[in-house]
């Protein structure tokens, strides 16, 4: 089972026990996160797609840590003007391990009953 979601701008495909790097995010360590905009689903082939997102569908997770990642180095010149500006840059981030995407309750006693049936 996995999921694309939305969260600070960007989409991301996650799956239960997945660790996904998201842009900083407010919340301590160790503190649970919901991510409601959940763009699809799929579940055992079955693949449900939100119109913009699937209503009643939630990935839950857990924060890990908050860091910074490797430098990337800015470098603007001009050939023959002699212009030249060099400027870092650490990109924020926040740790996050998927604990679960859970399903509405219907969807999930309709499952049950289709095992029970089968």
């Amino acid at each position: 089972m996995y999921a694309i979601i939305e969260s600070c701008g960007k989409q991301y495909k996650v799956a239960e026990g997945d660790i996904v790097f998201f842009e900083k995010l407010d919340a301590e360590e160790g503190k649970k996160v919901t991510f409601d905009k959940v763009i699809l689903v799929s579940e055992e082939g079955k693949i449900q797609i939100g119109s913009p997102y699937v209503k009643g569908v939630k990935v839950e997770g857990k924060v890990i840590s908050h860091g910074k990642a490797k430098k990337i180095i800015v470098f603007k010149m001009k050939a023959k003007k002699n212009y030249r500006r060099k400027q870092g840059h650490r990109q924020p981030y926040t740790k996050v391990e998927i604990t679960s995407i859970k399903l509405t309750a219907k969807k999930a006693e309709t499952k049950k009953e289709e095992k029970e049936e089968a």
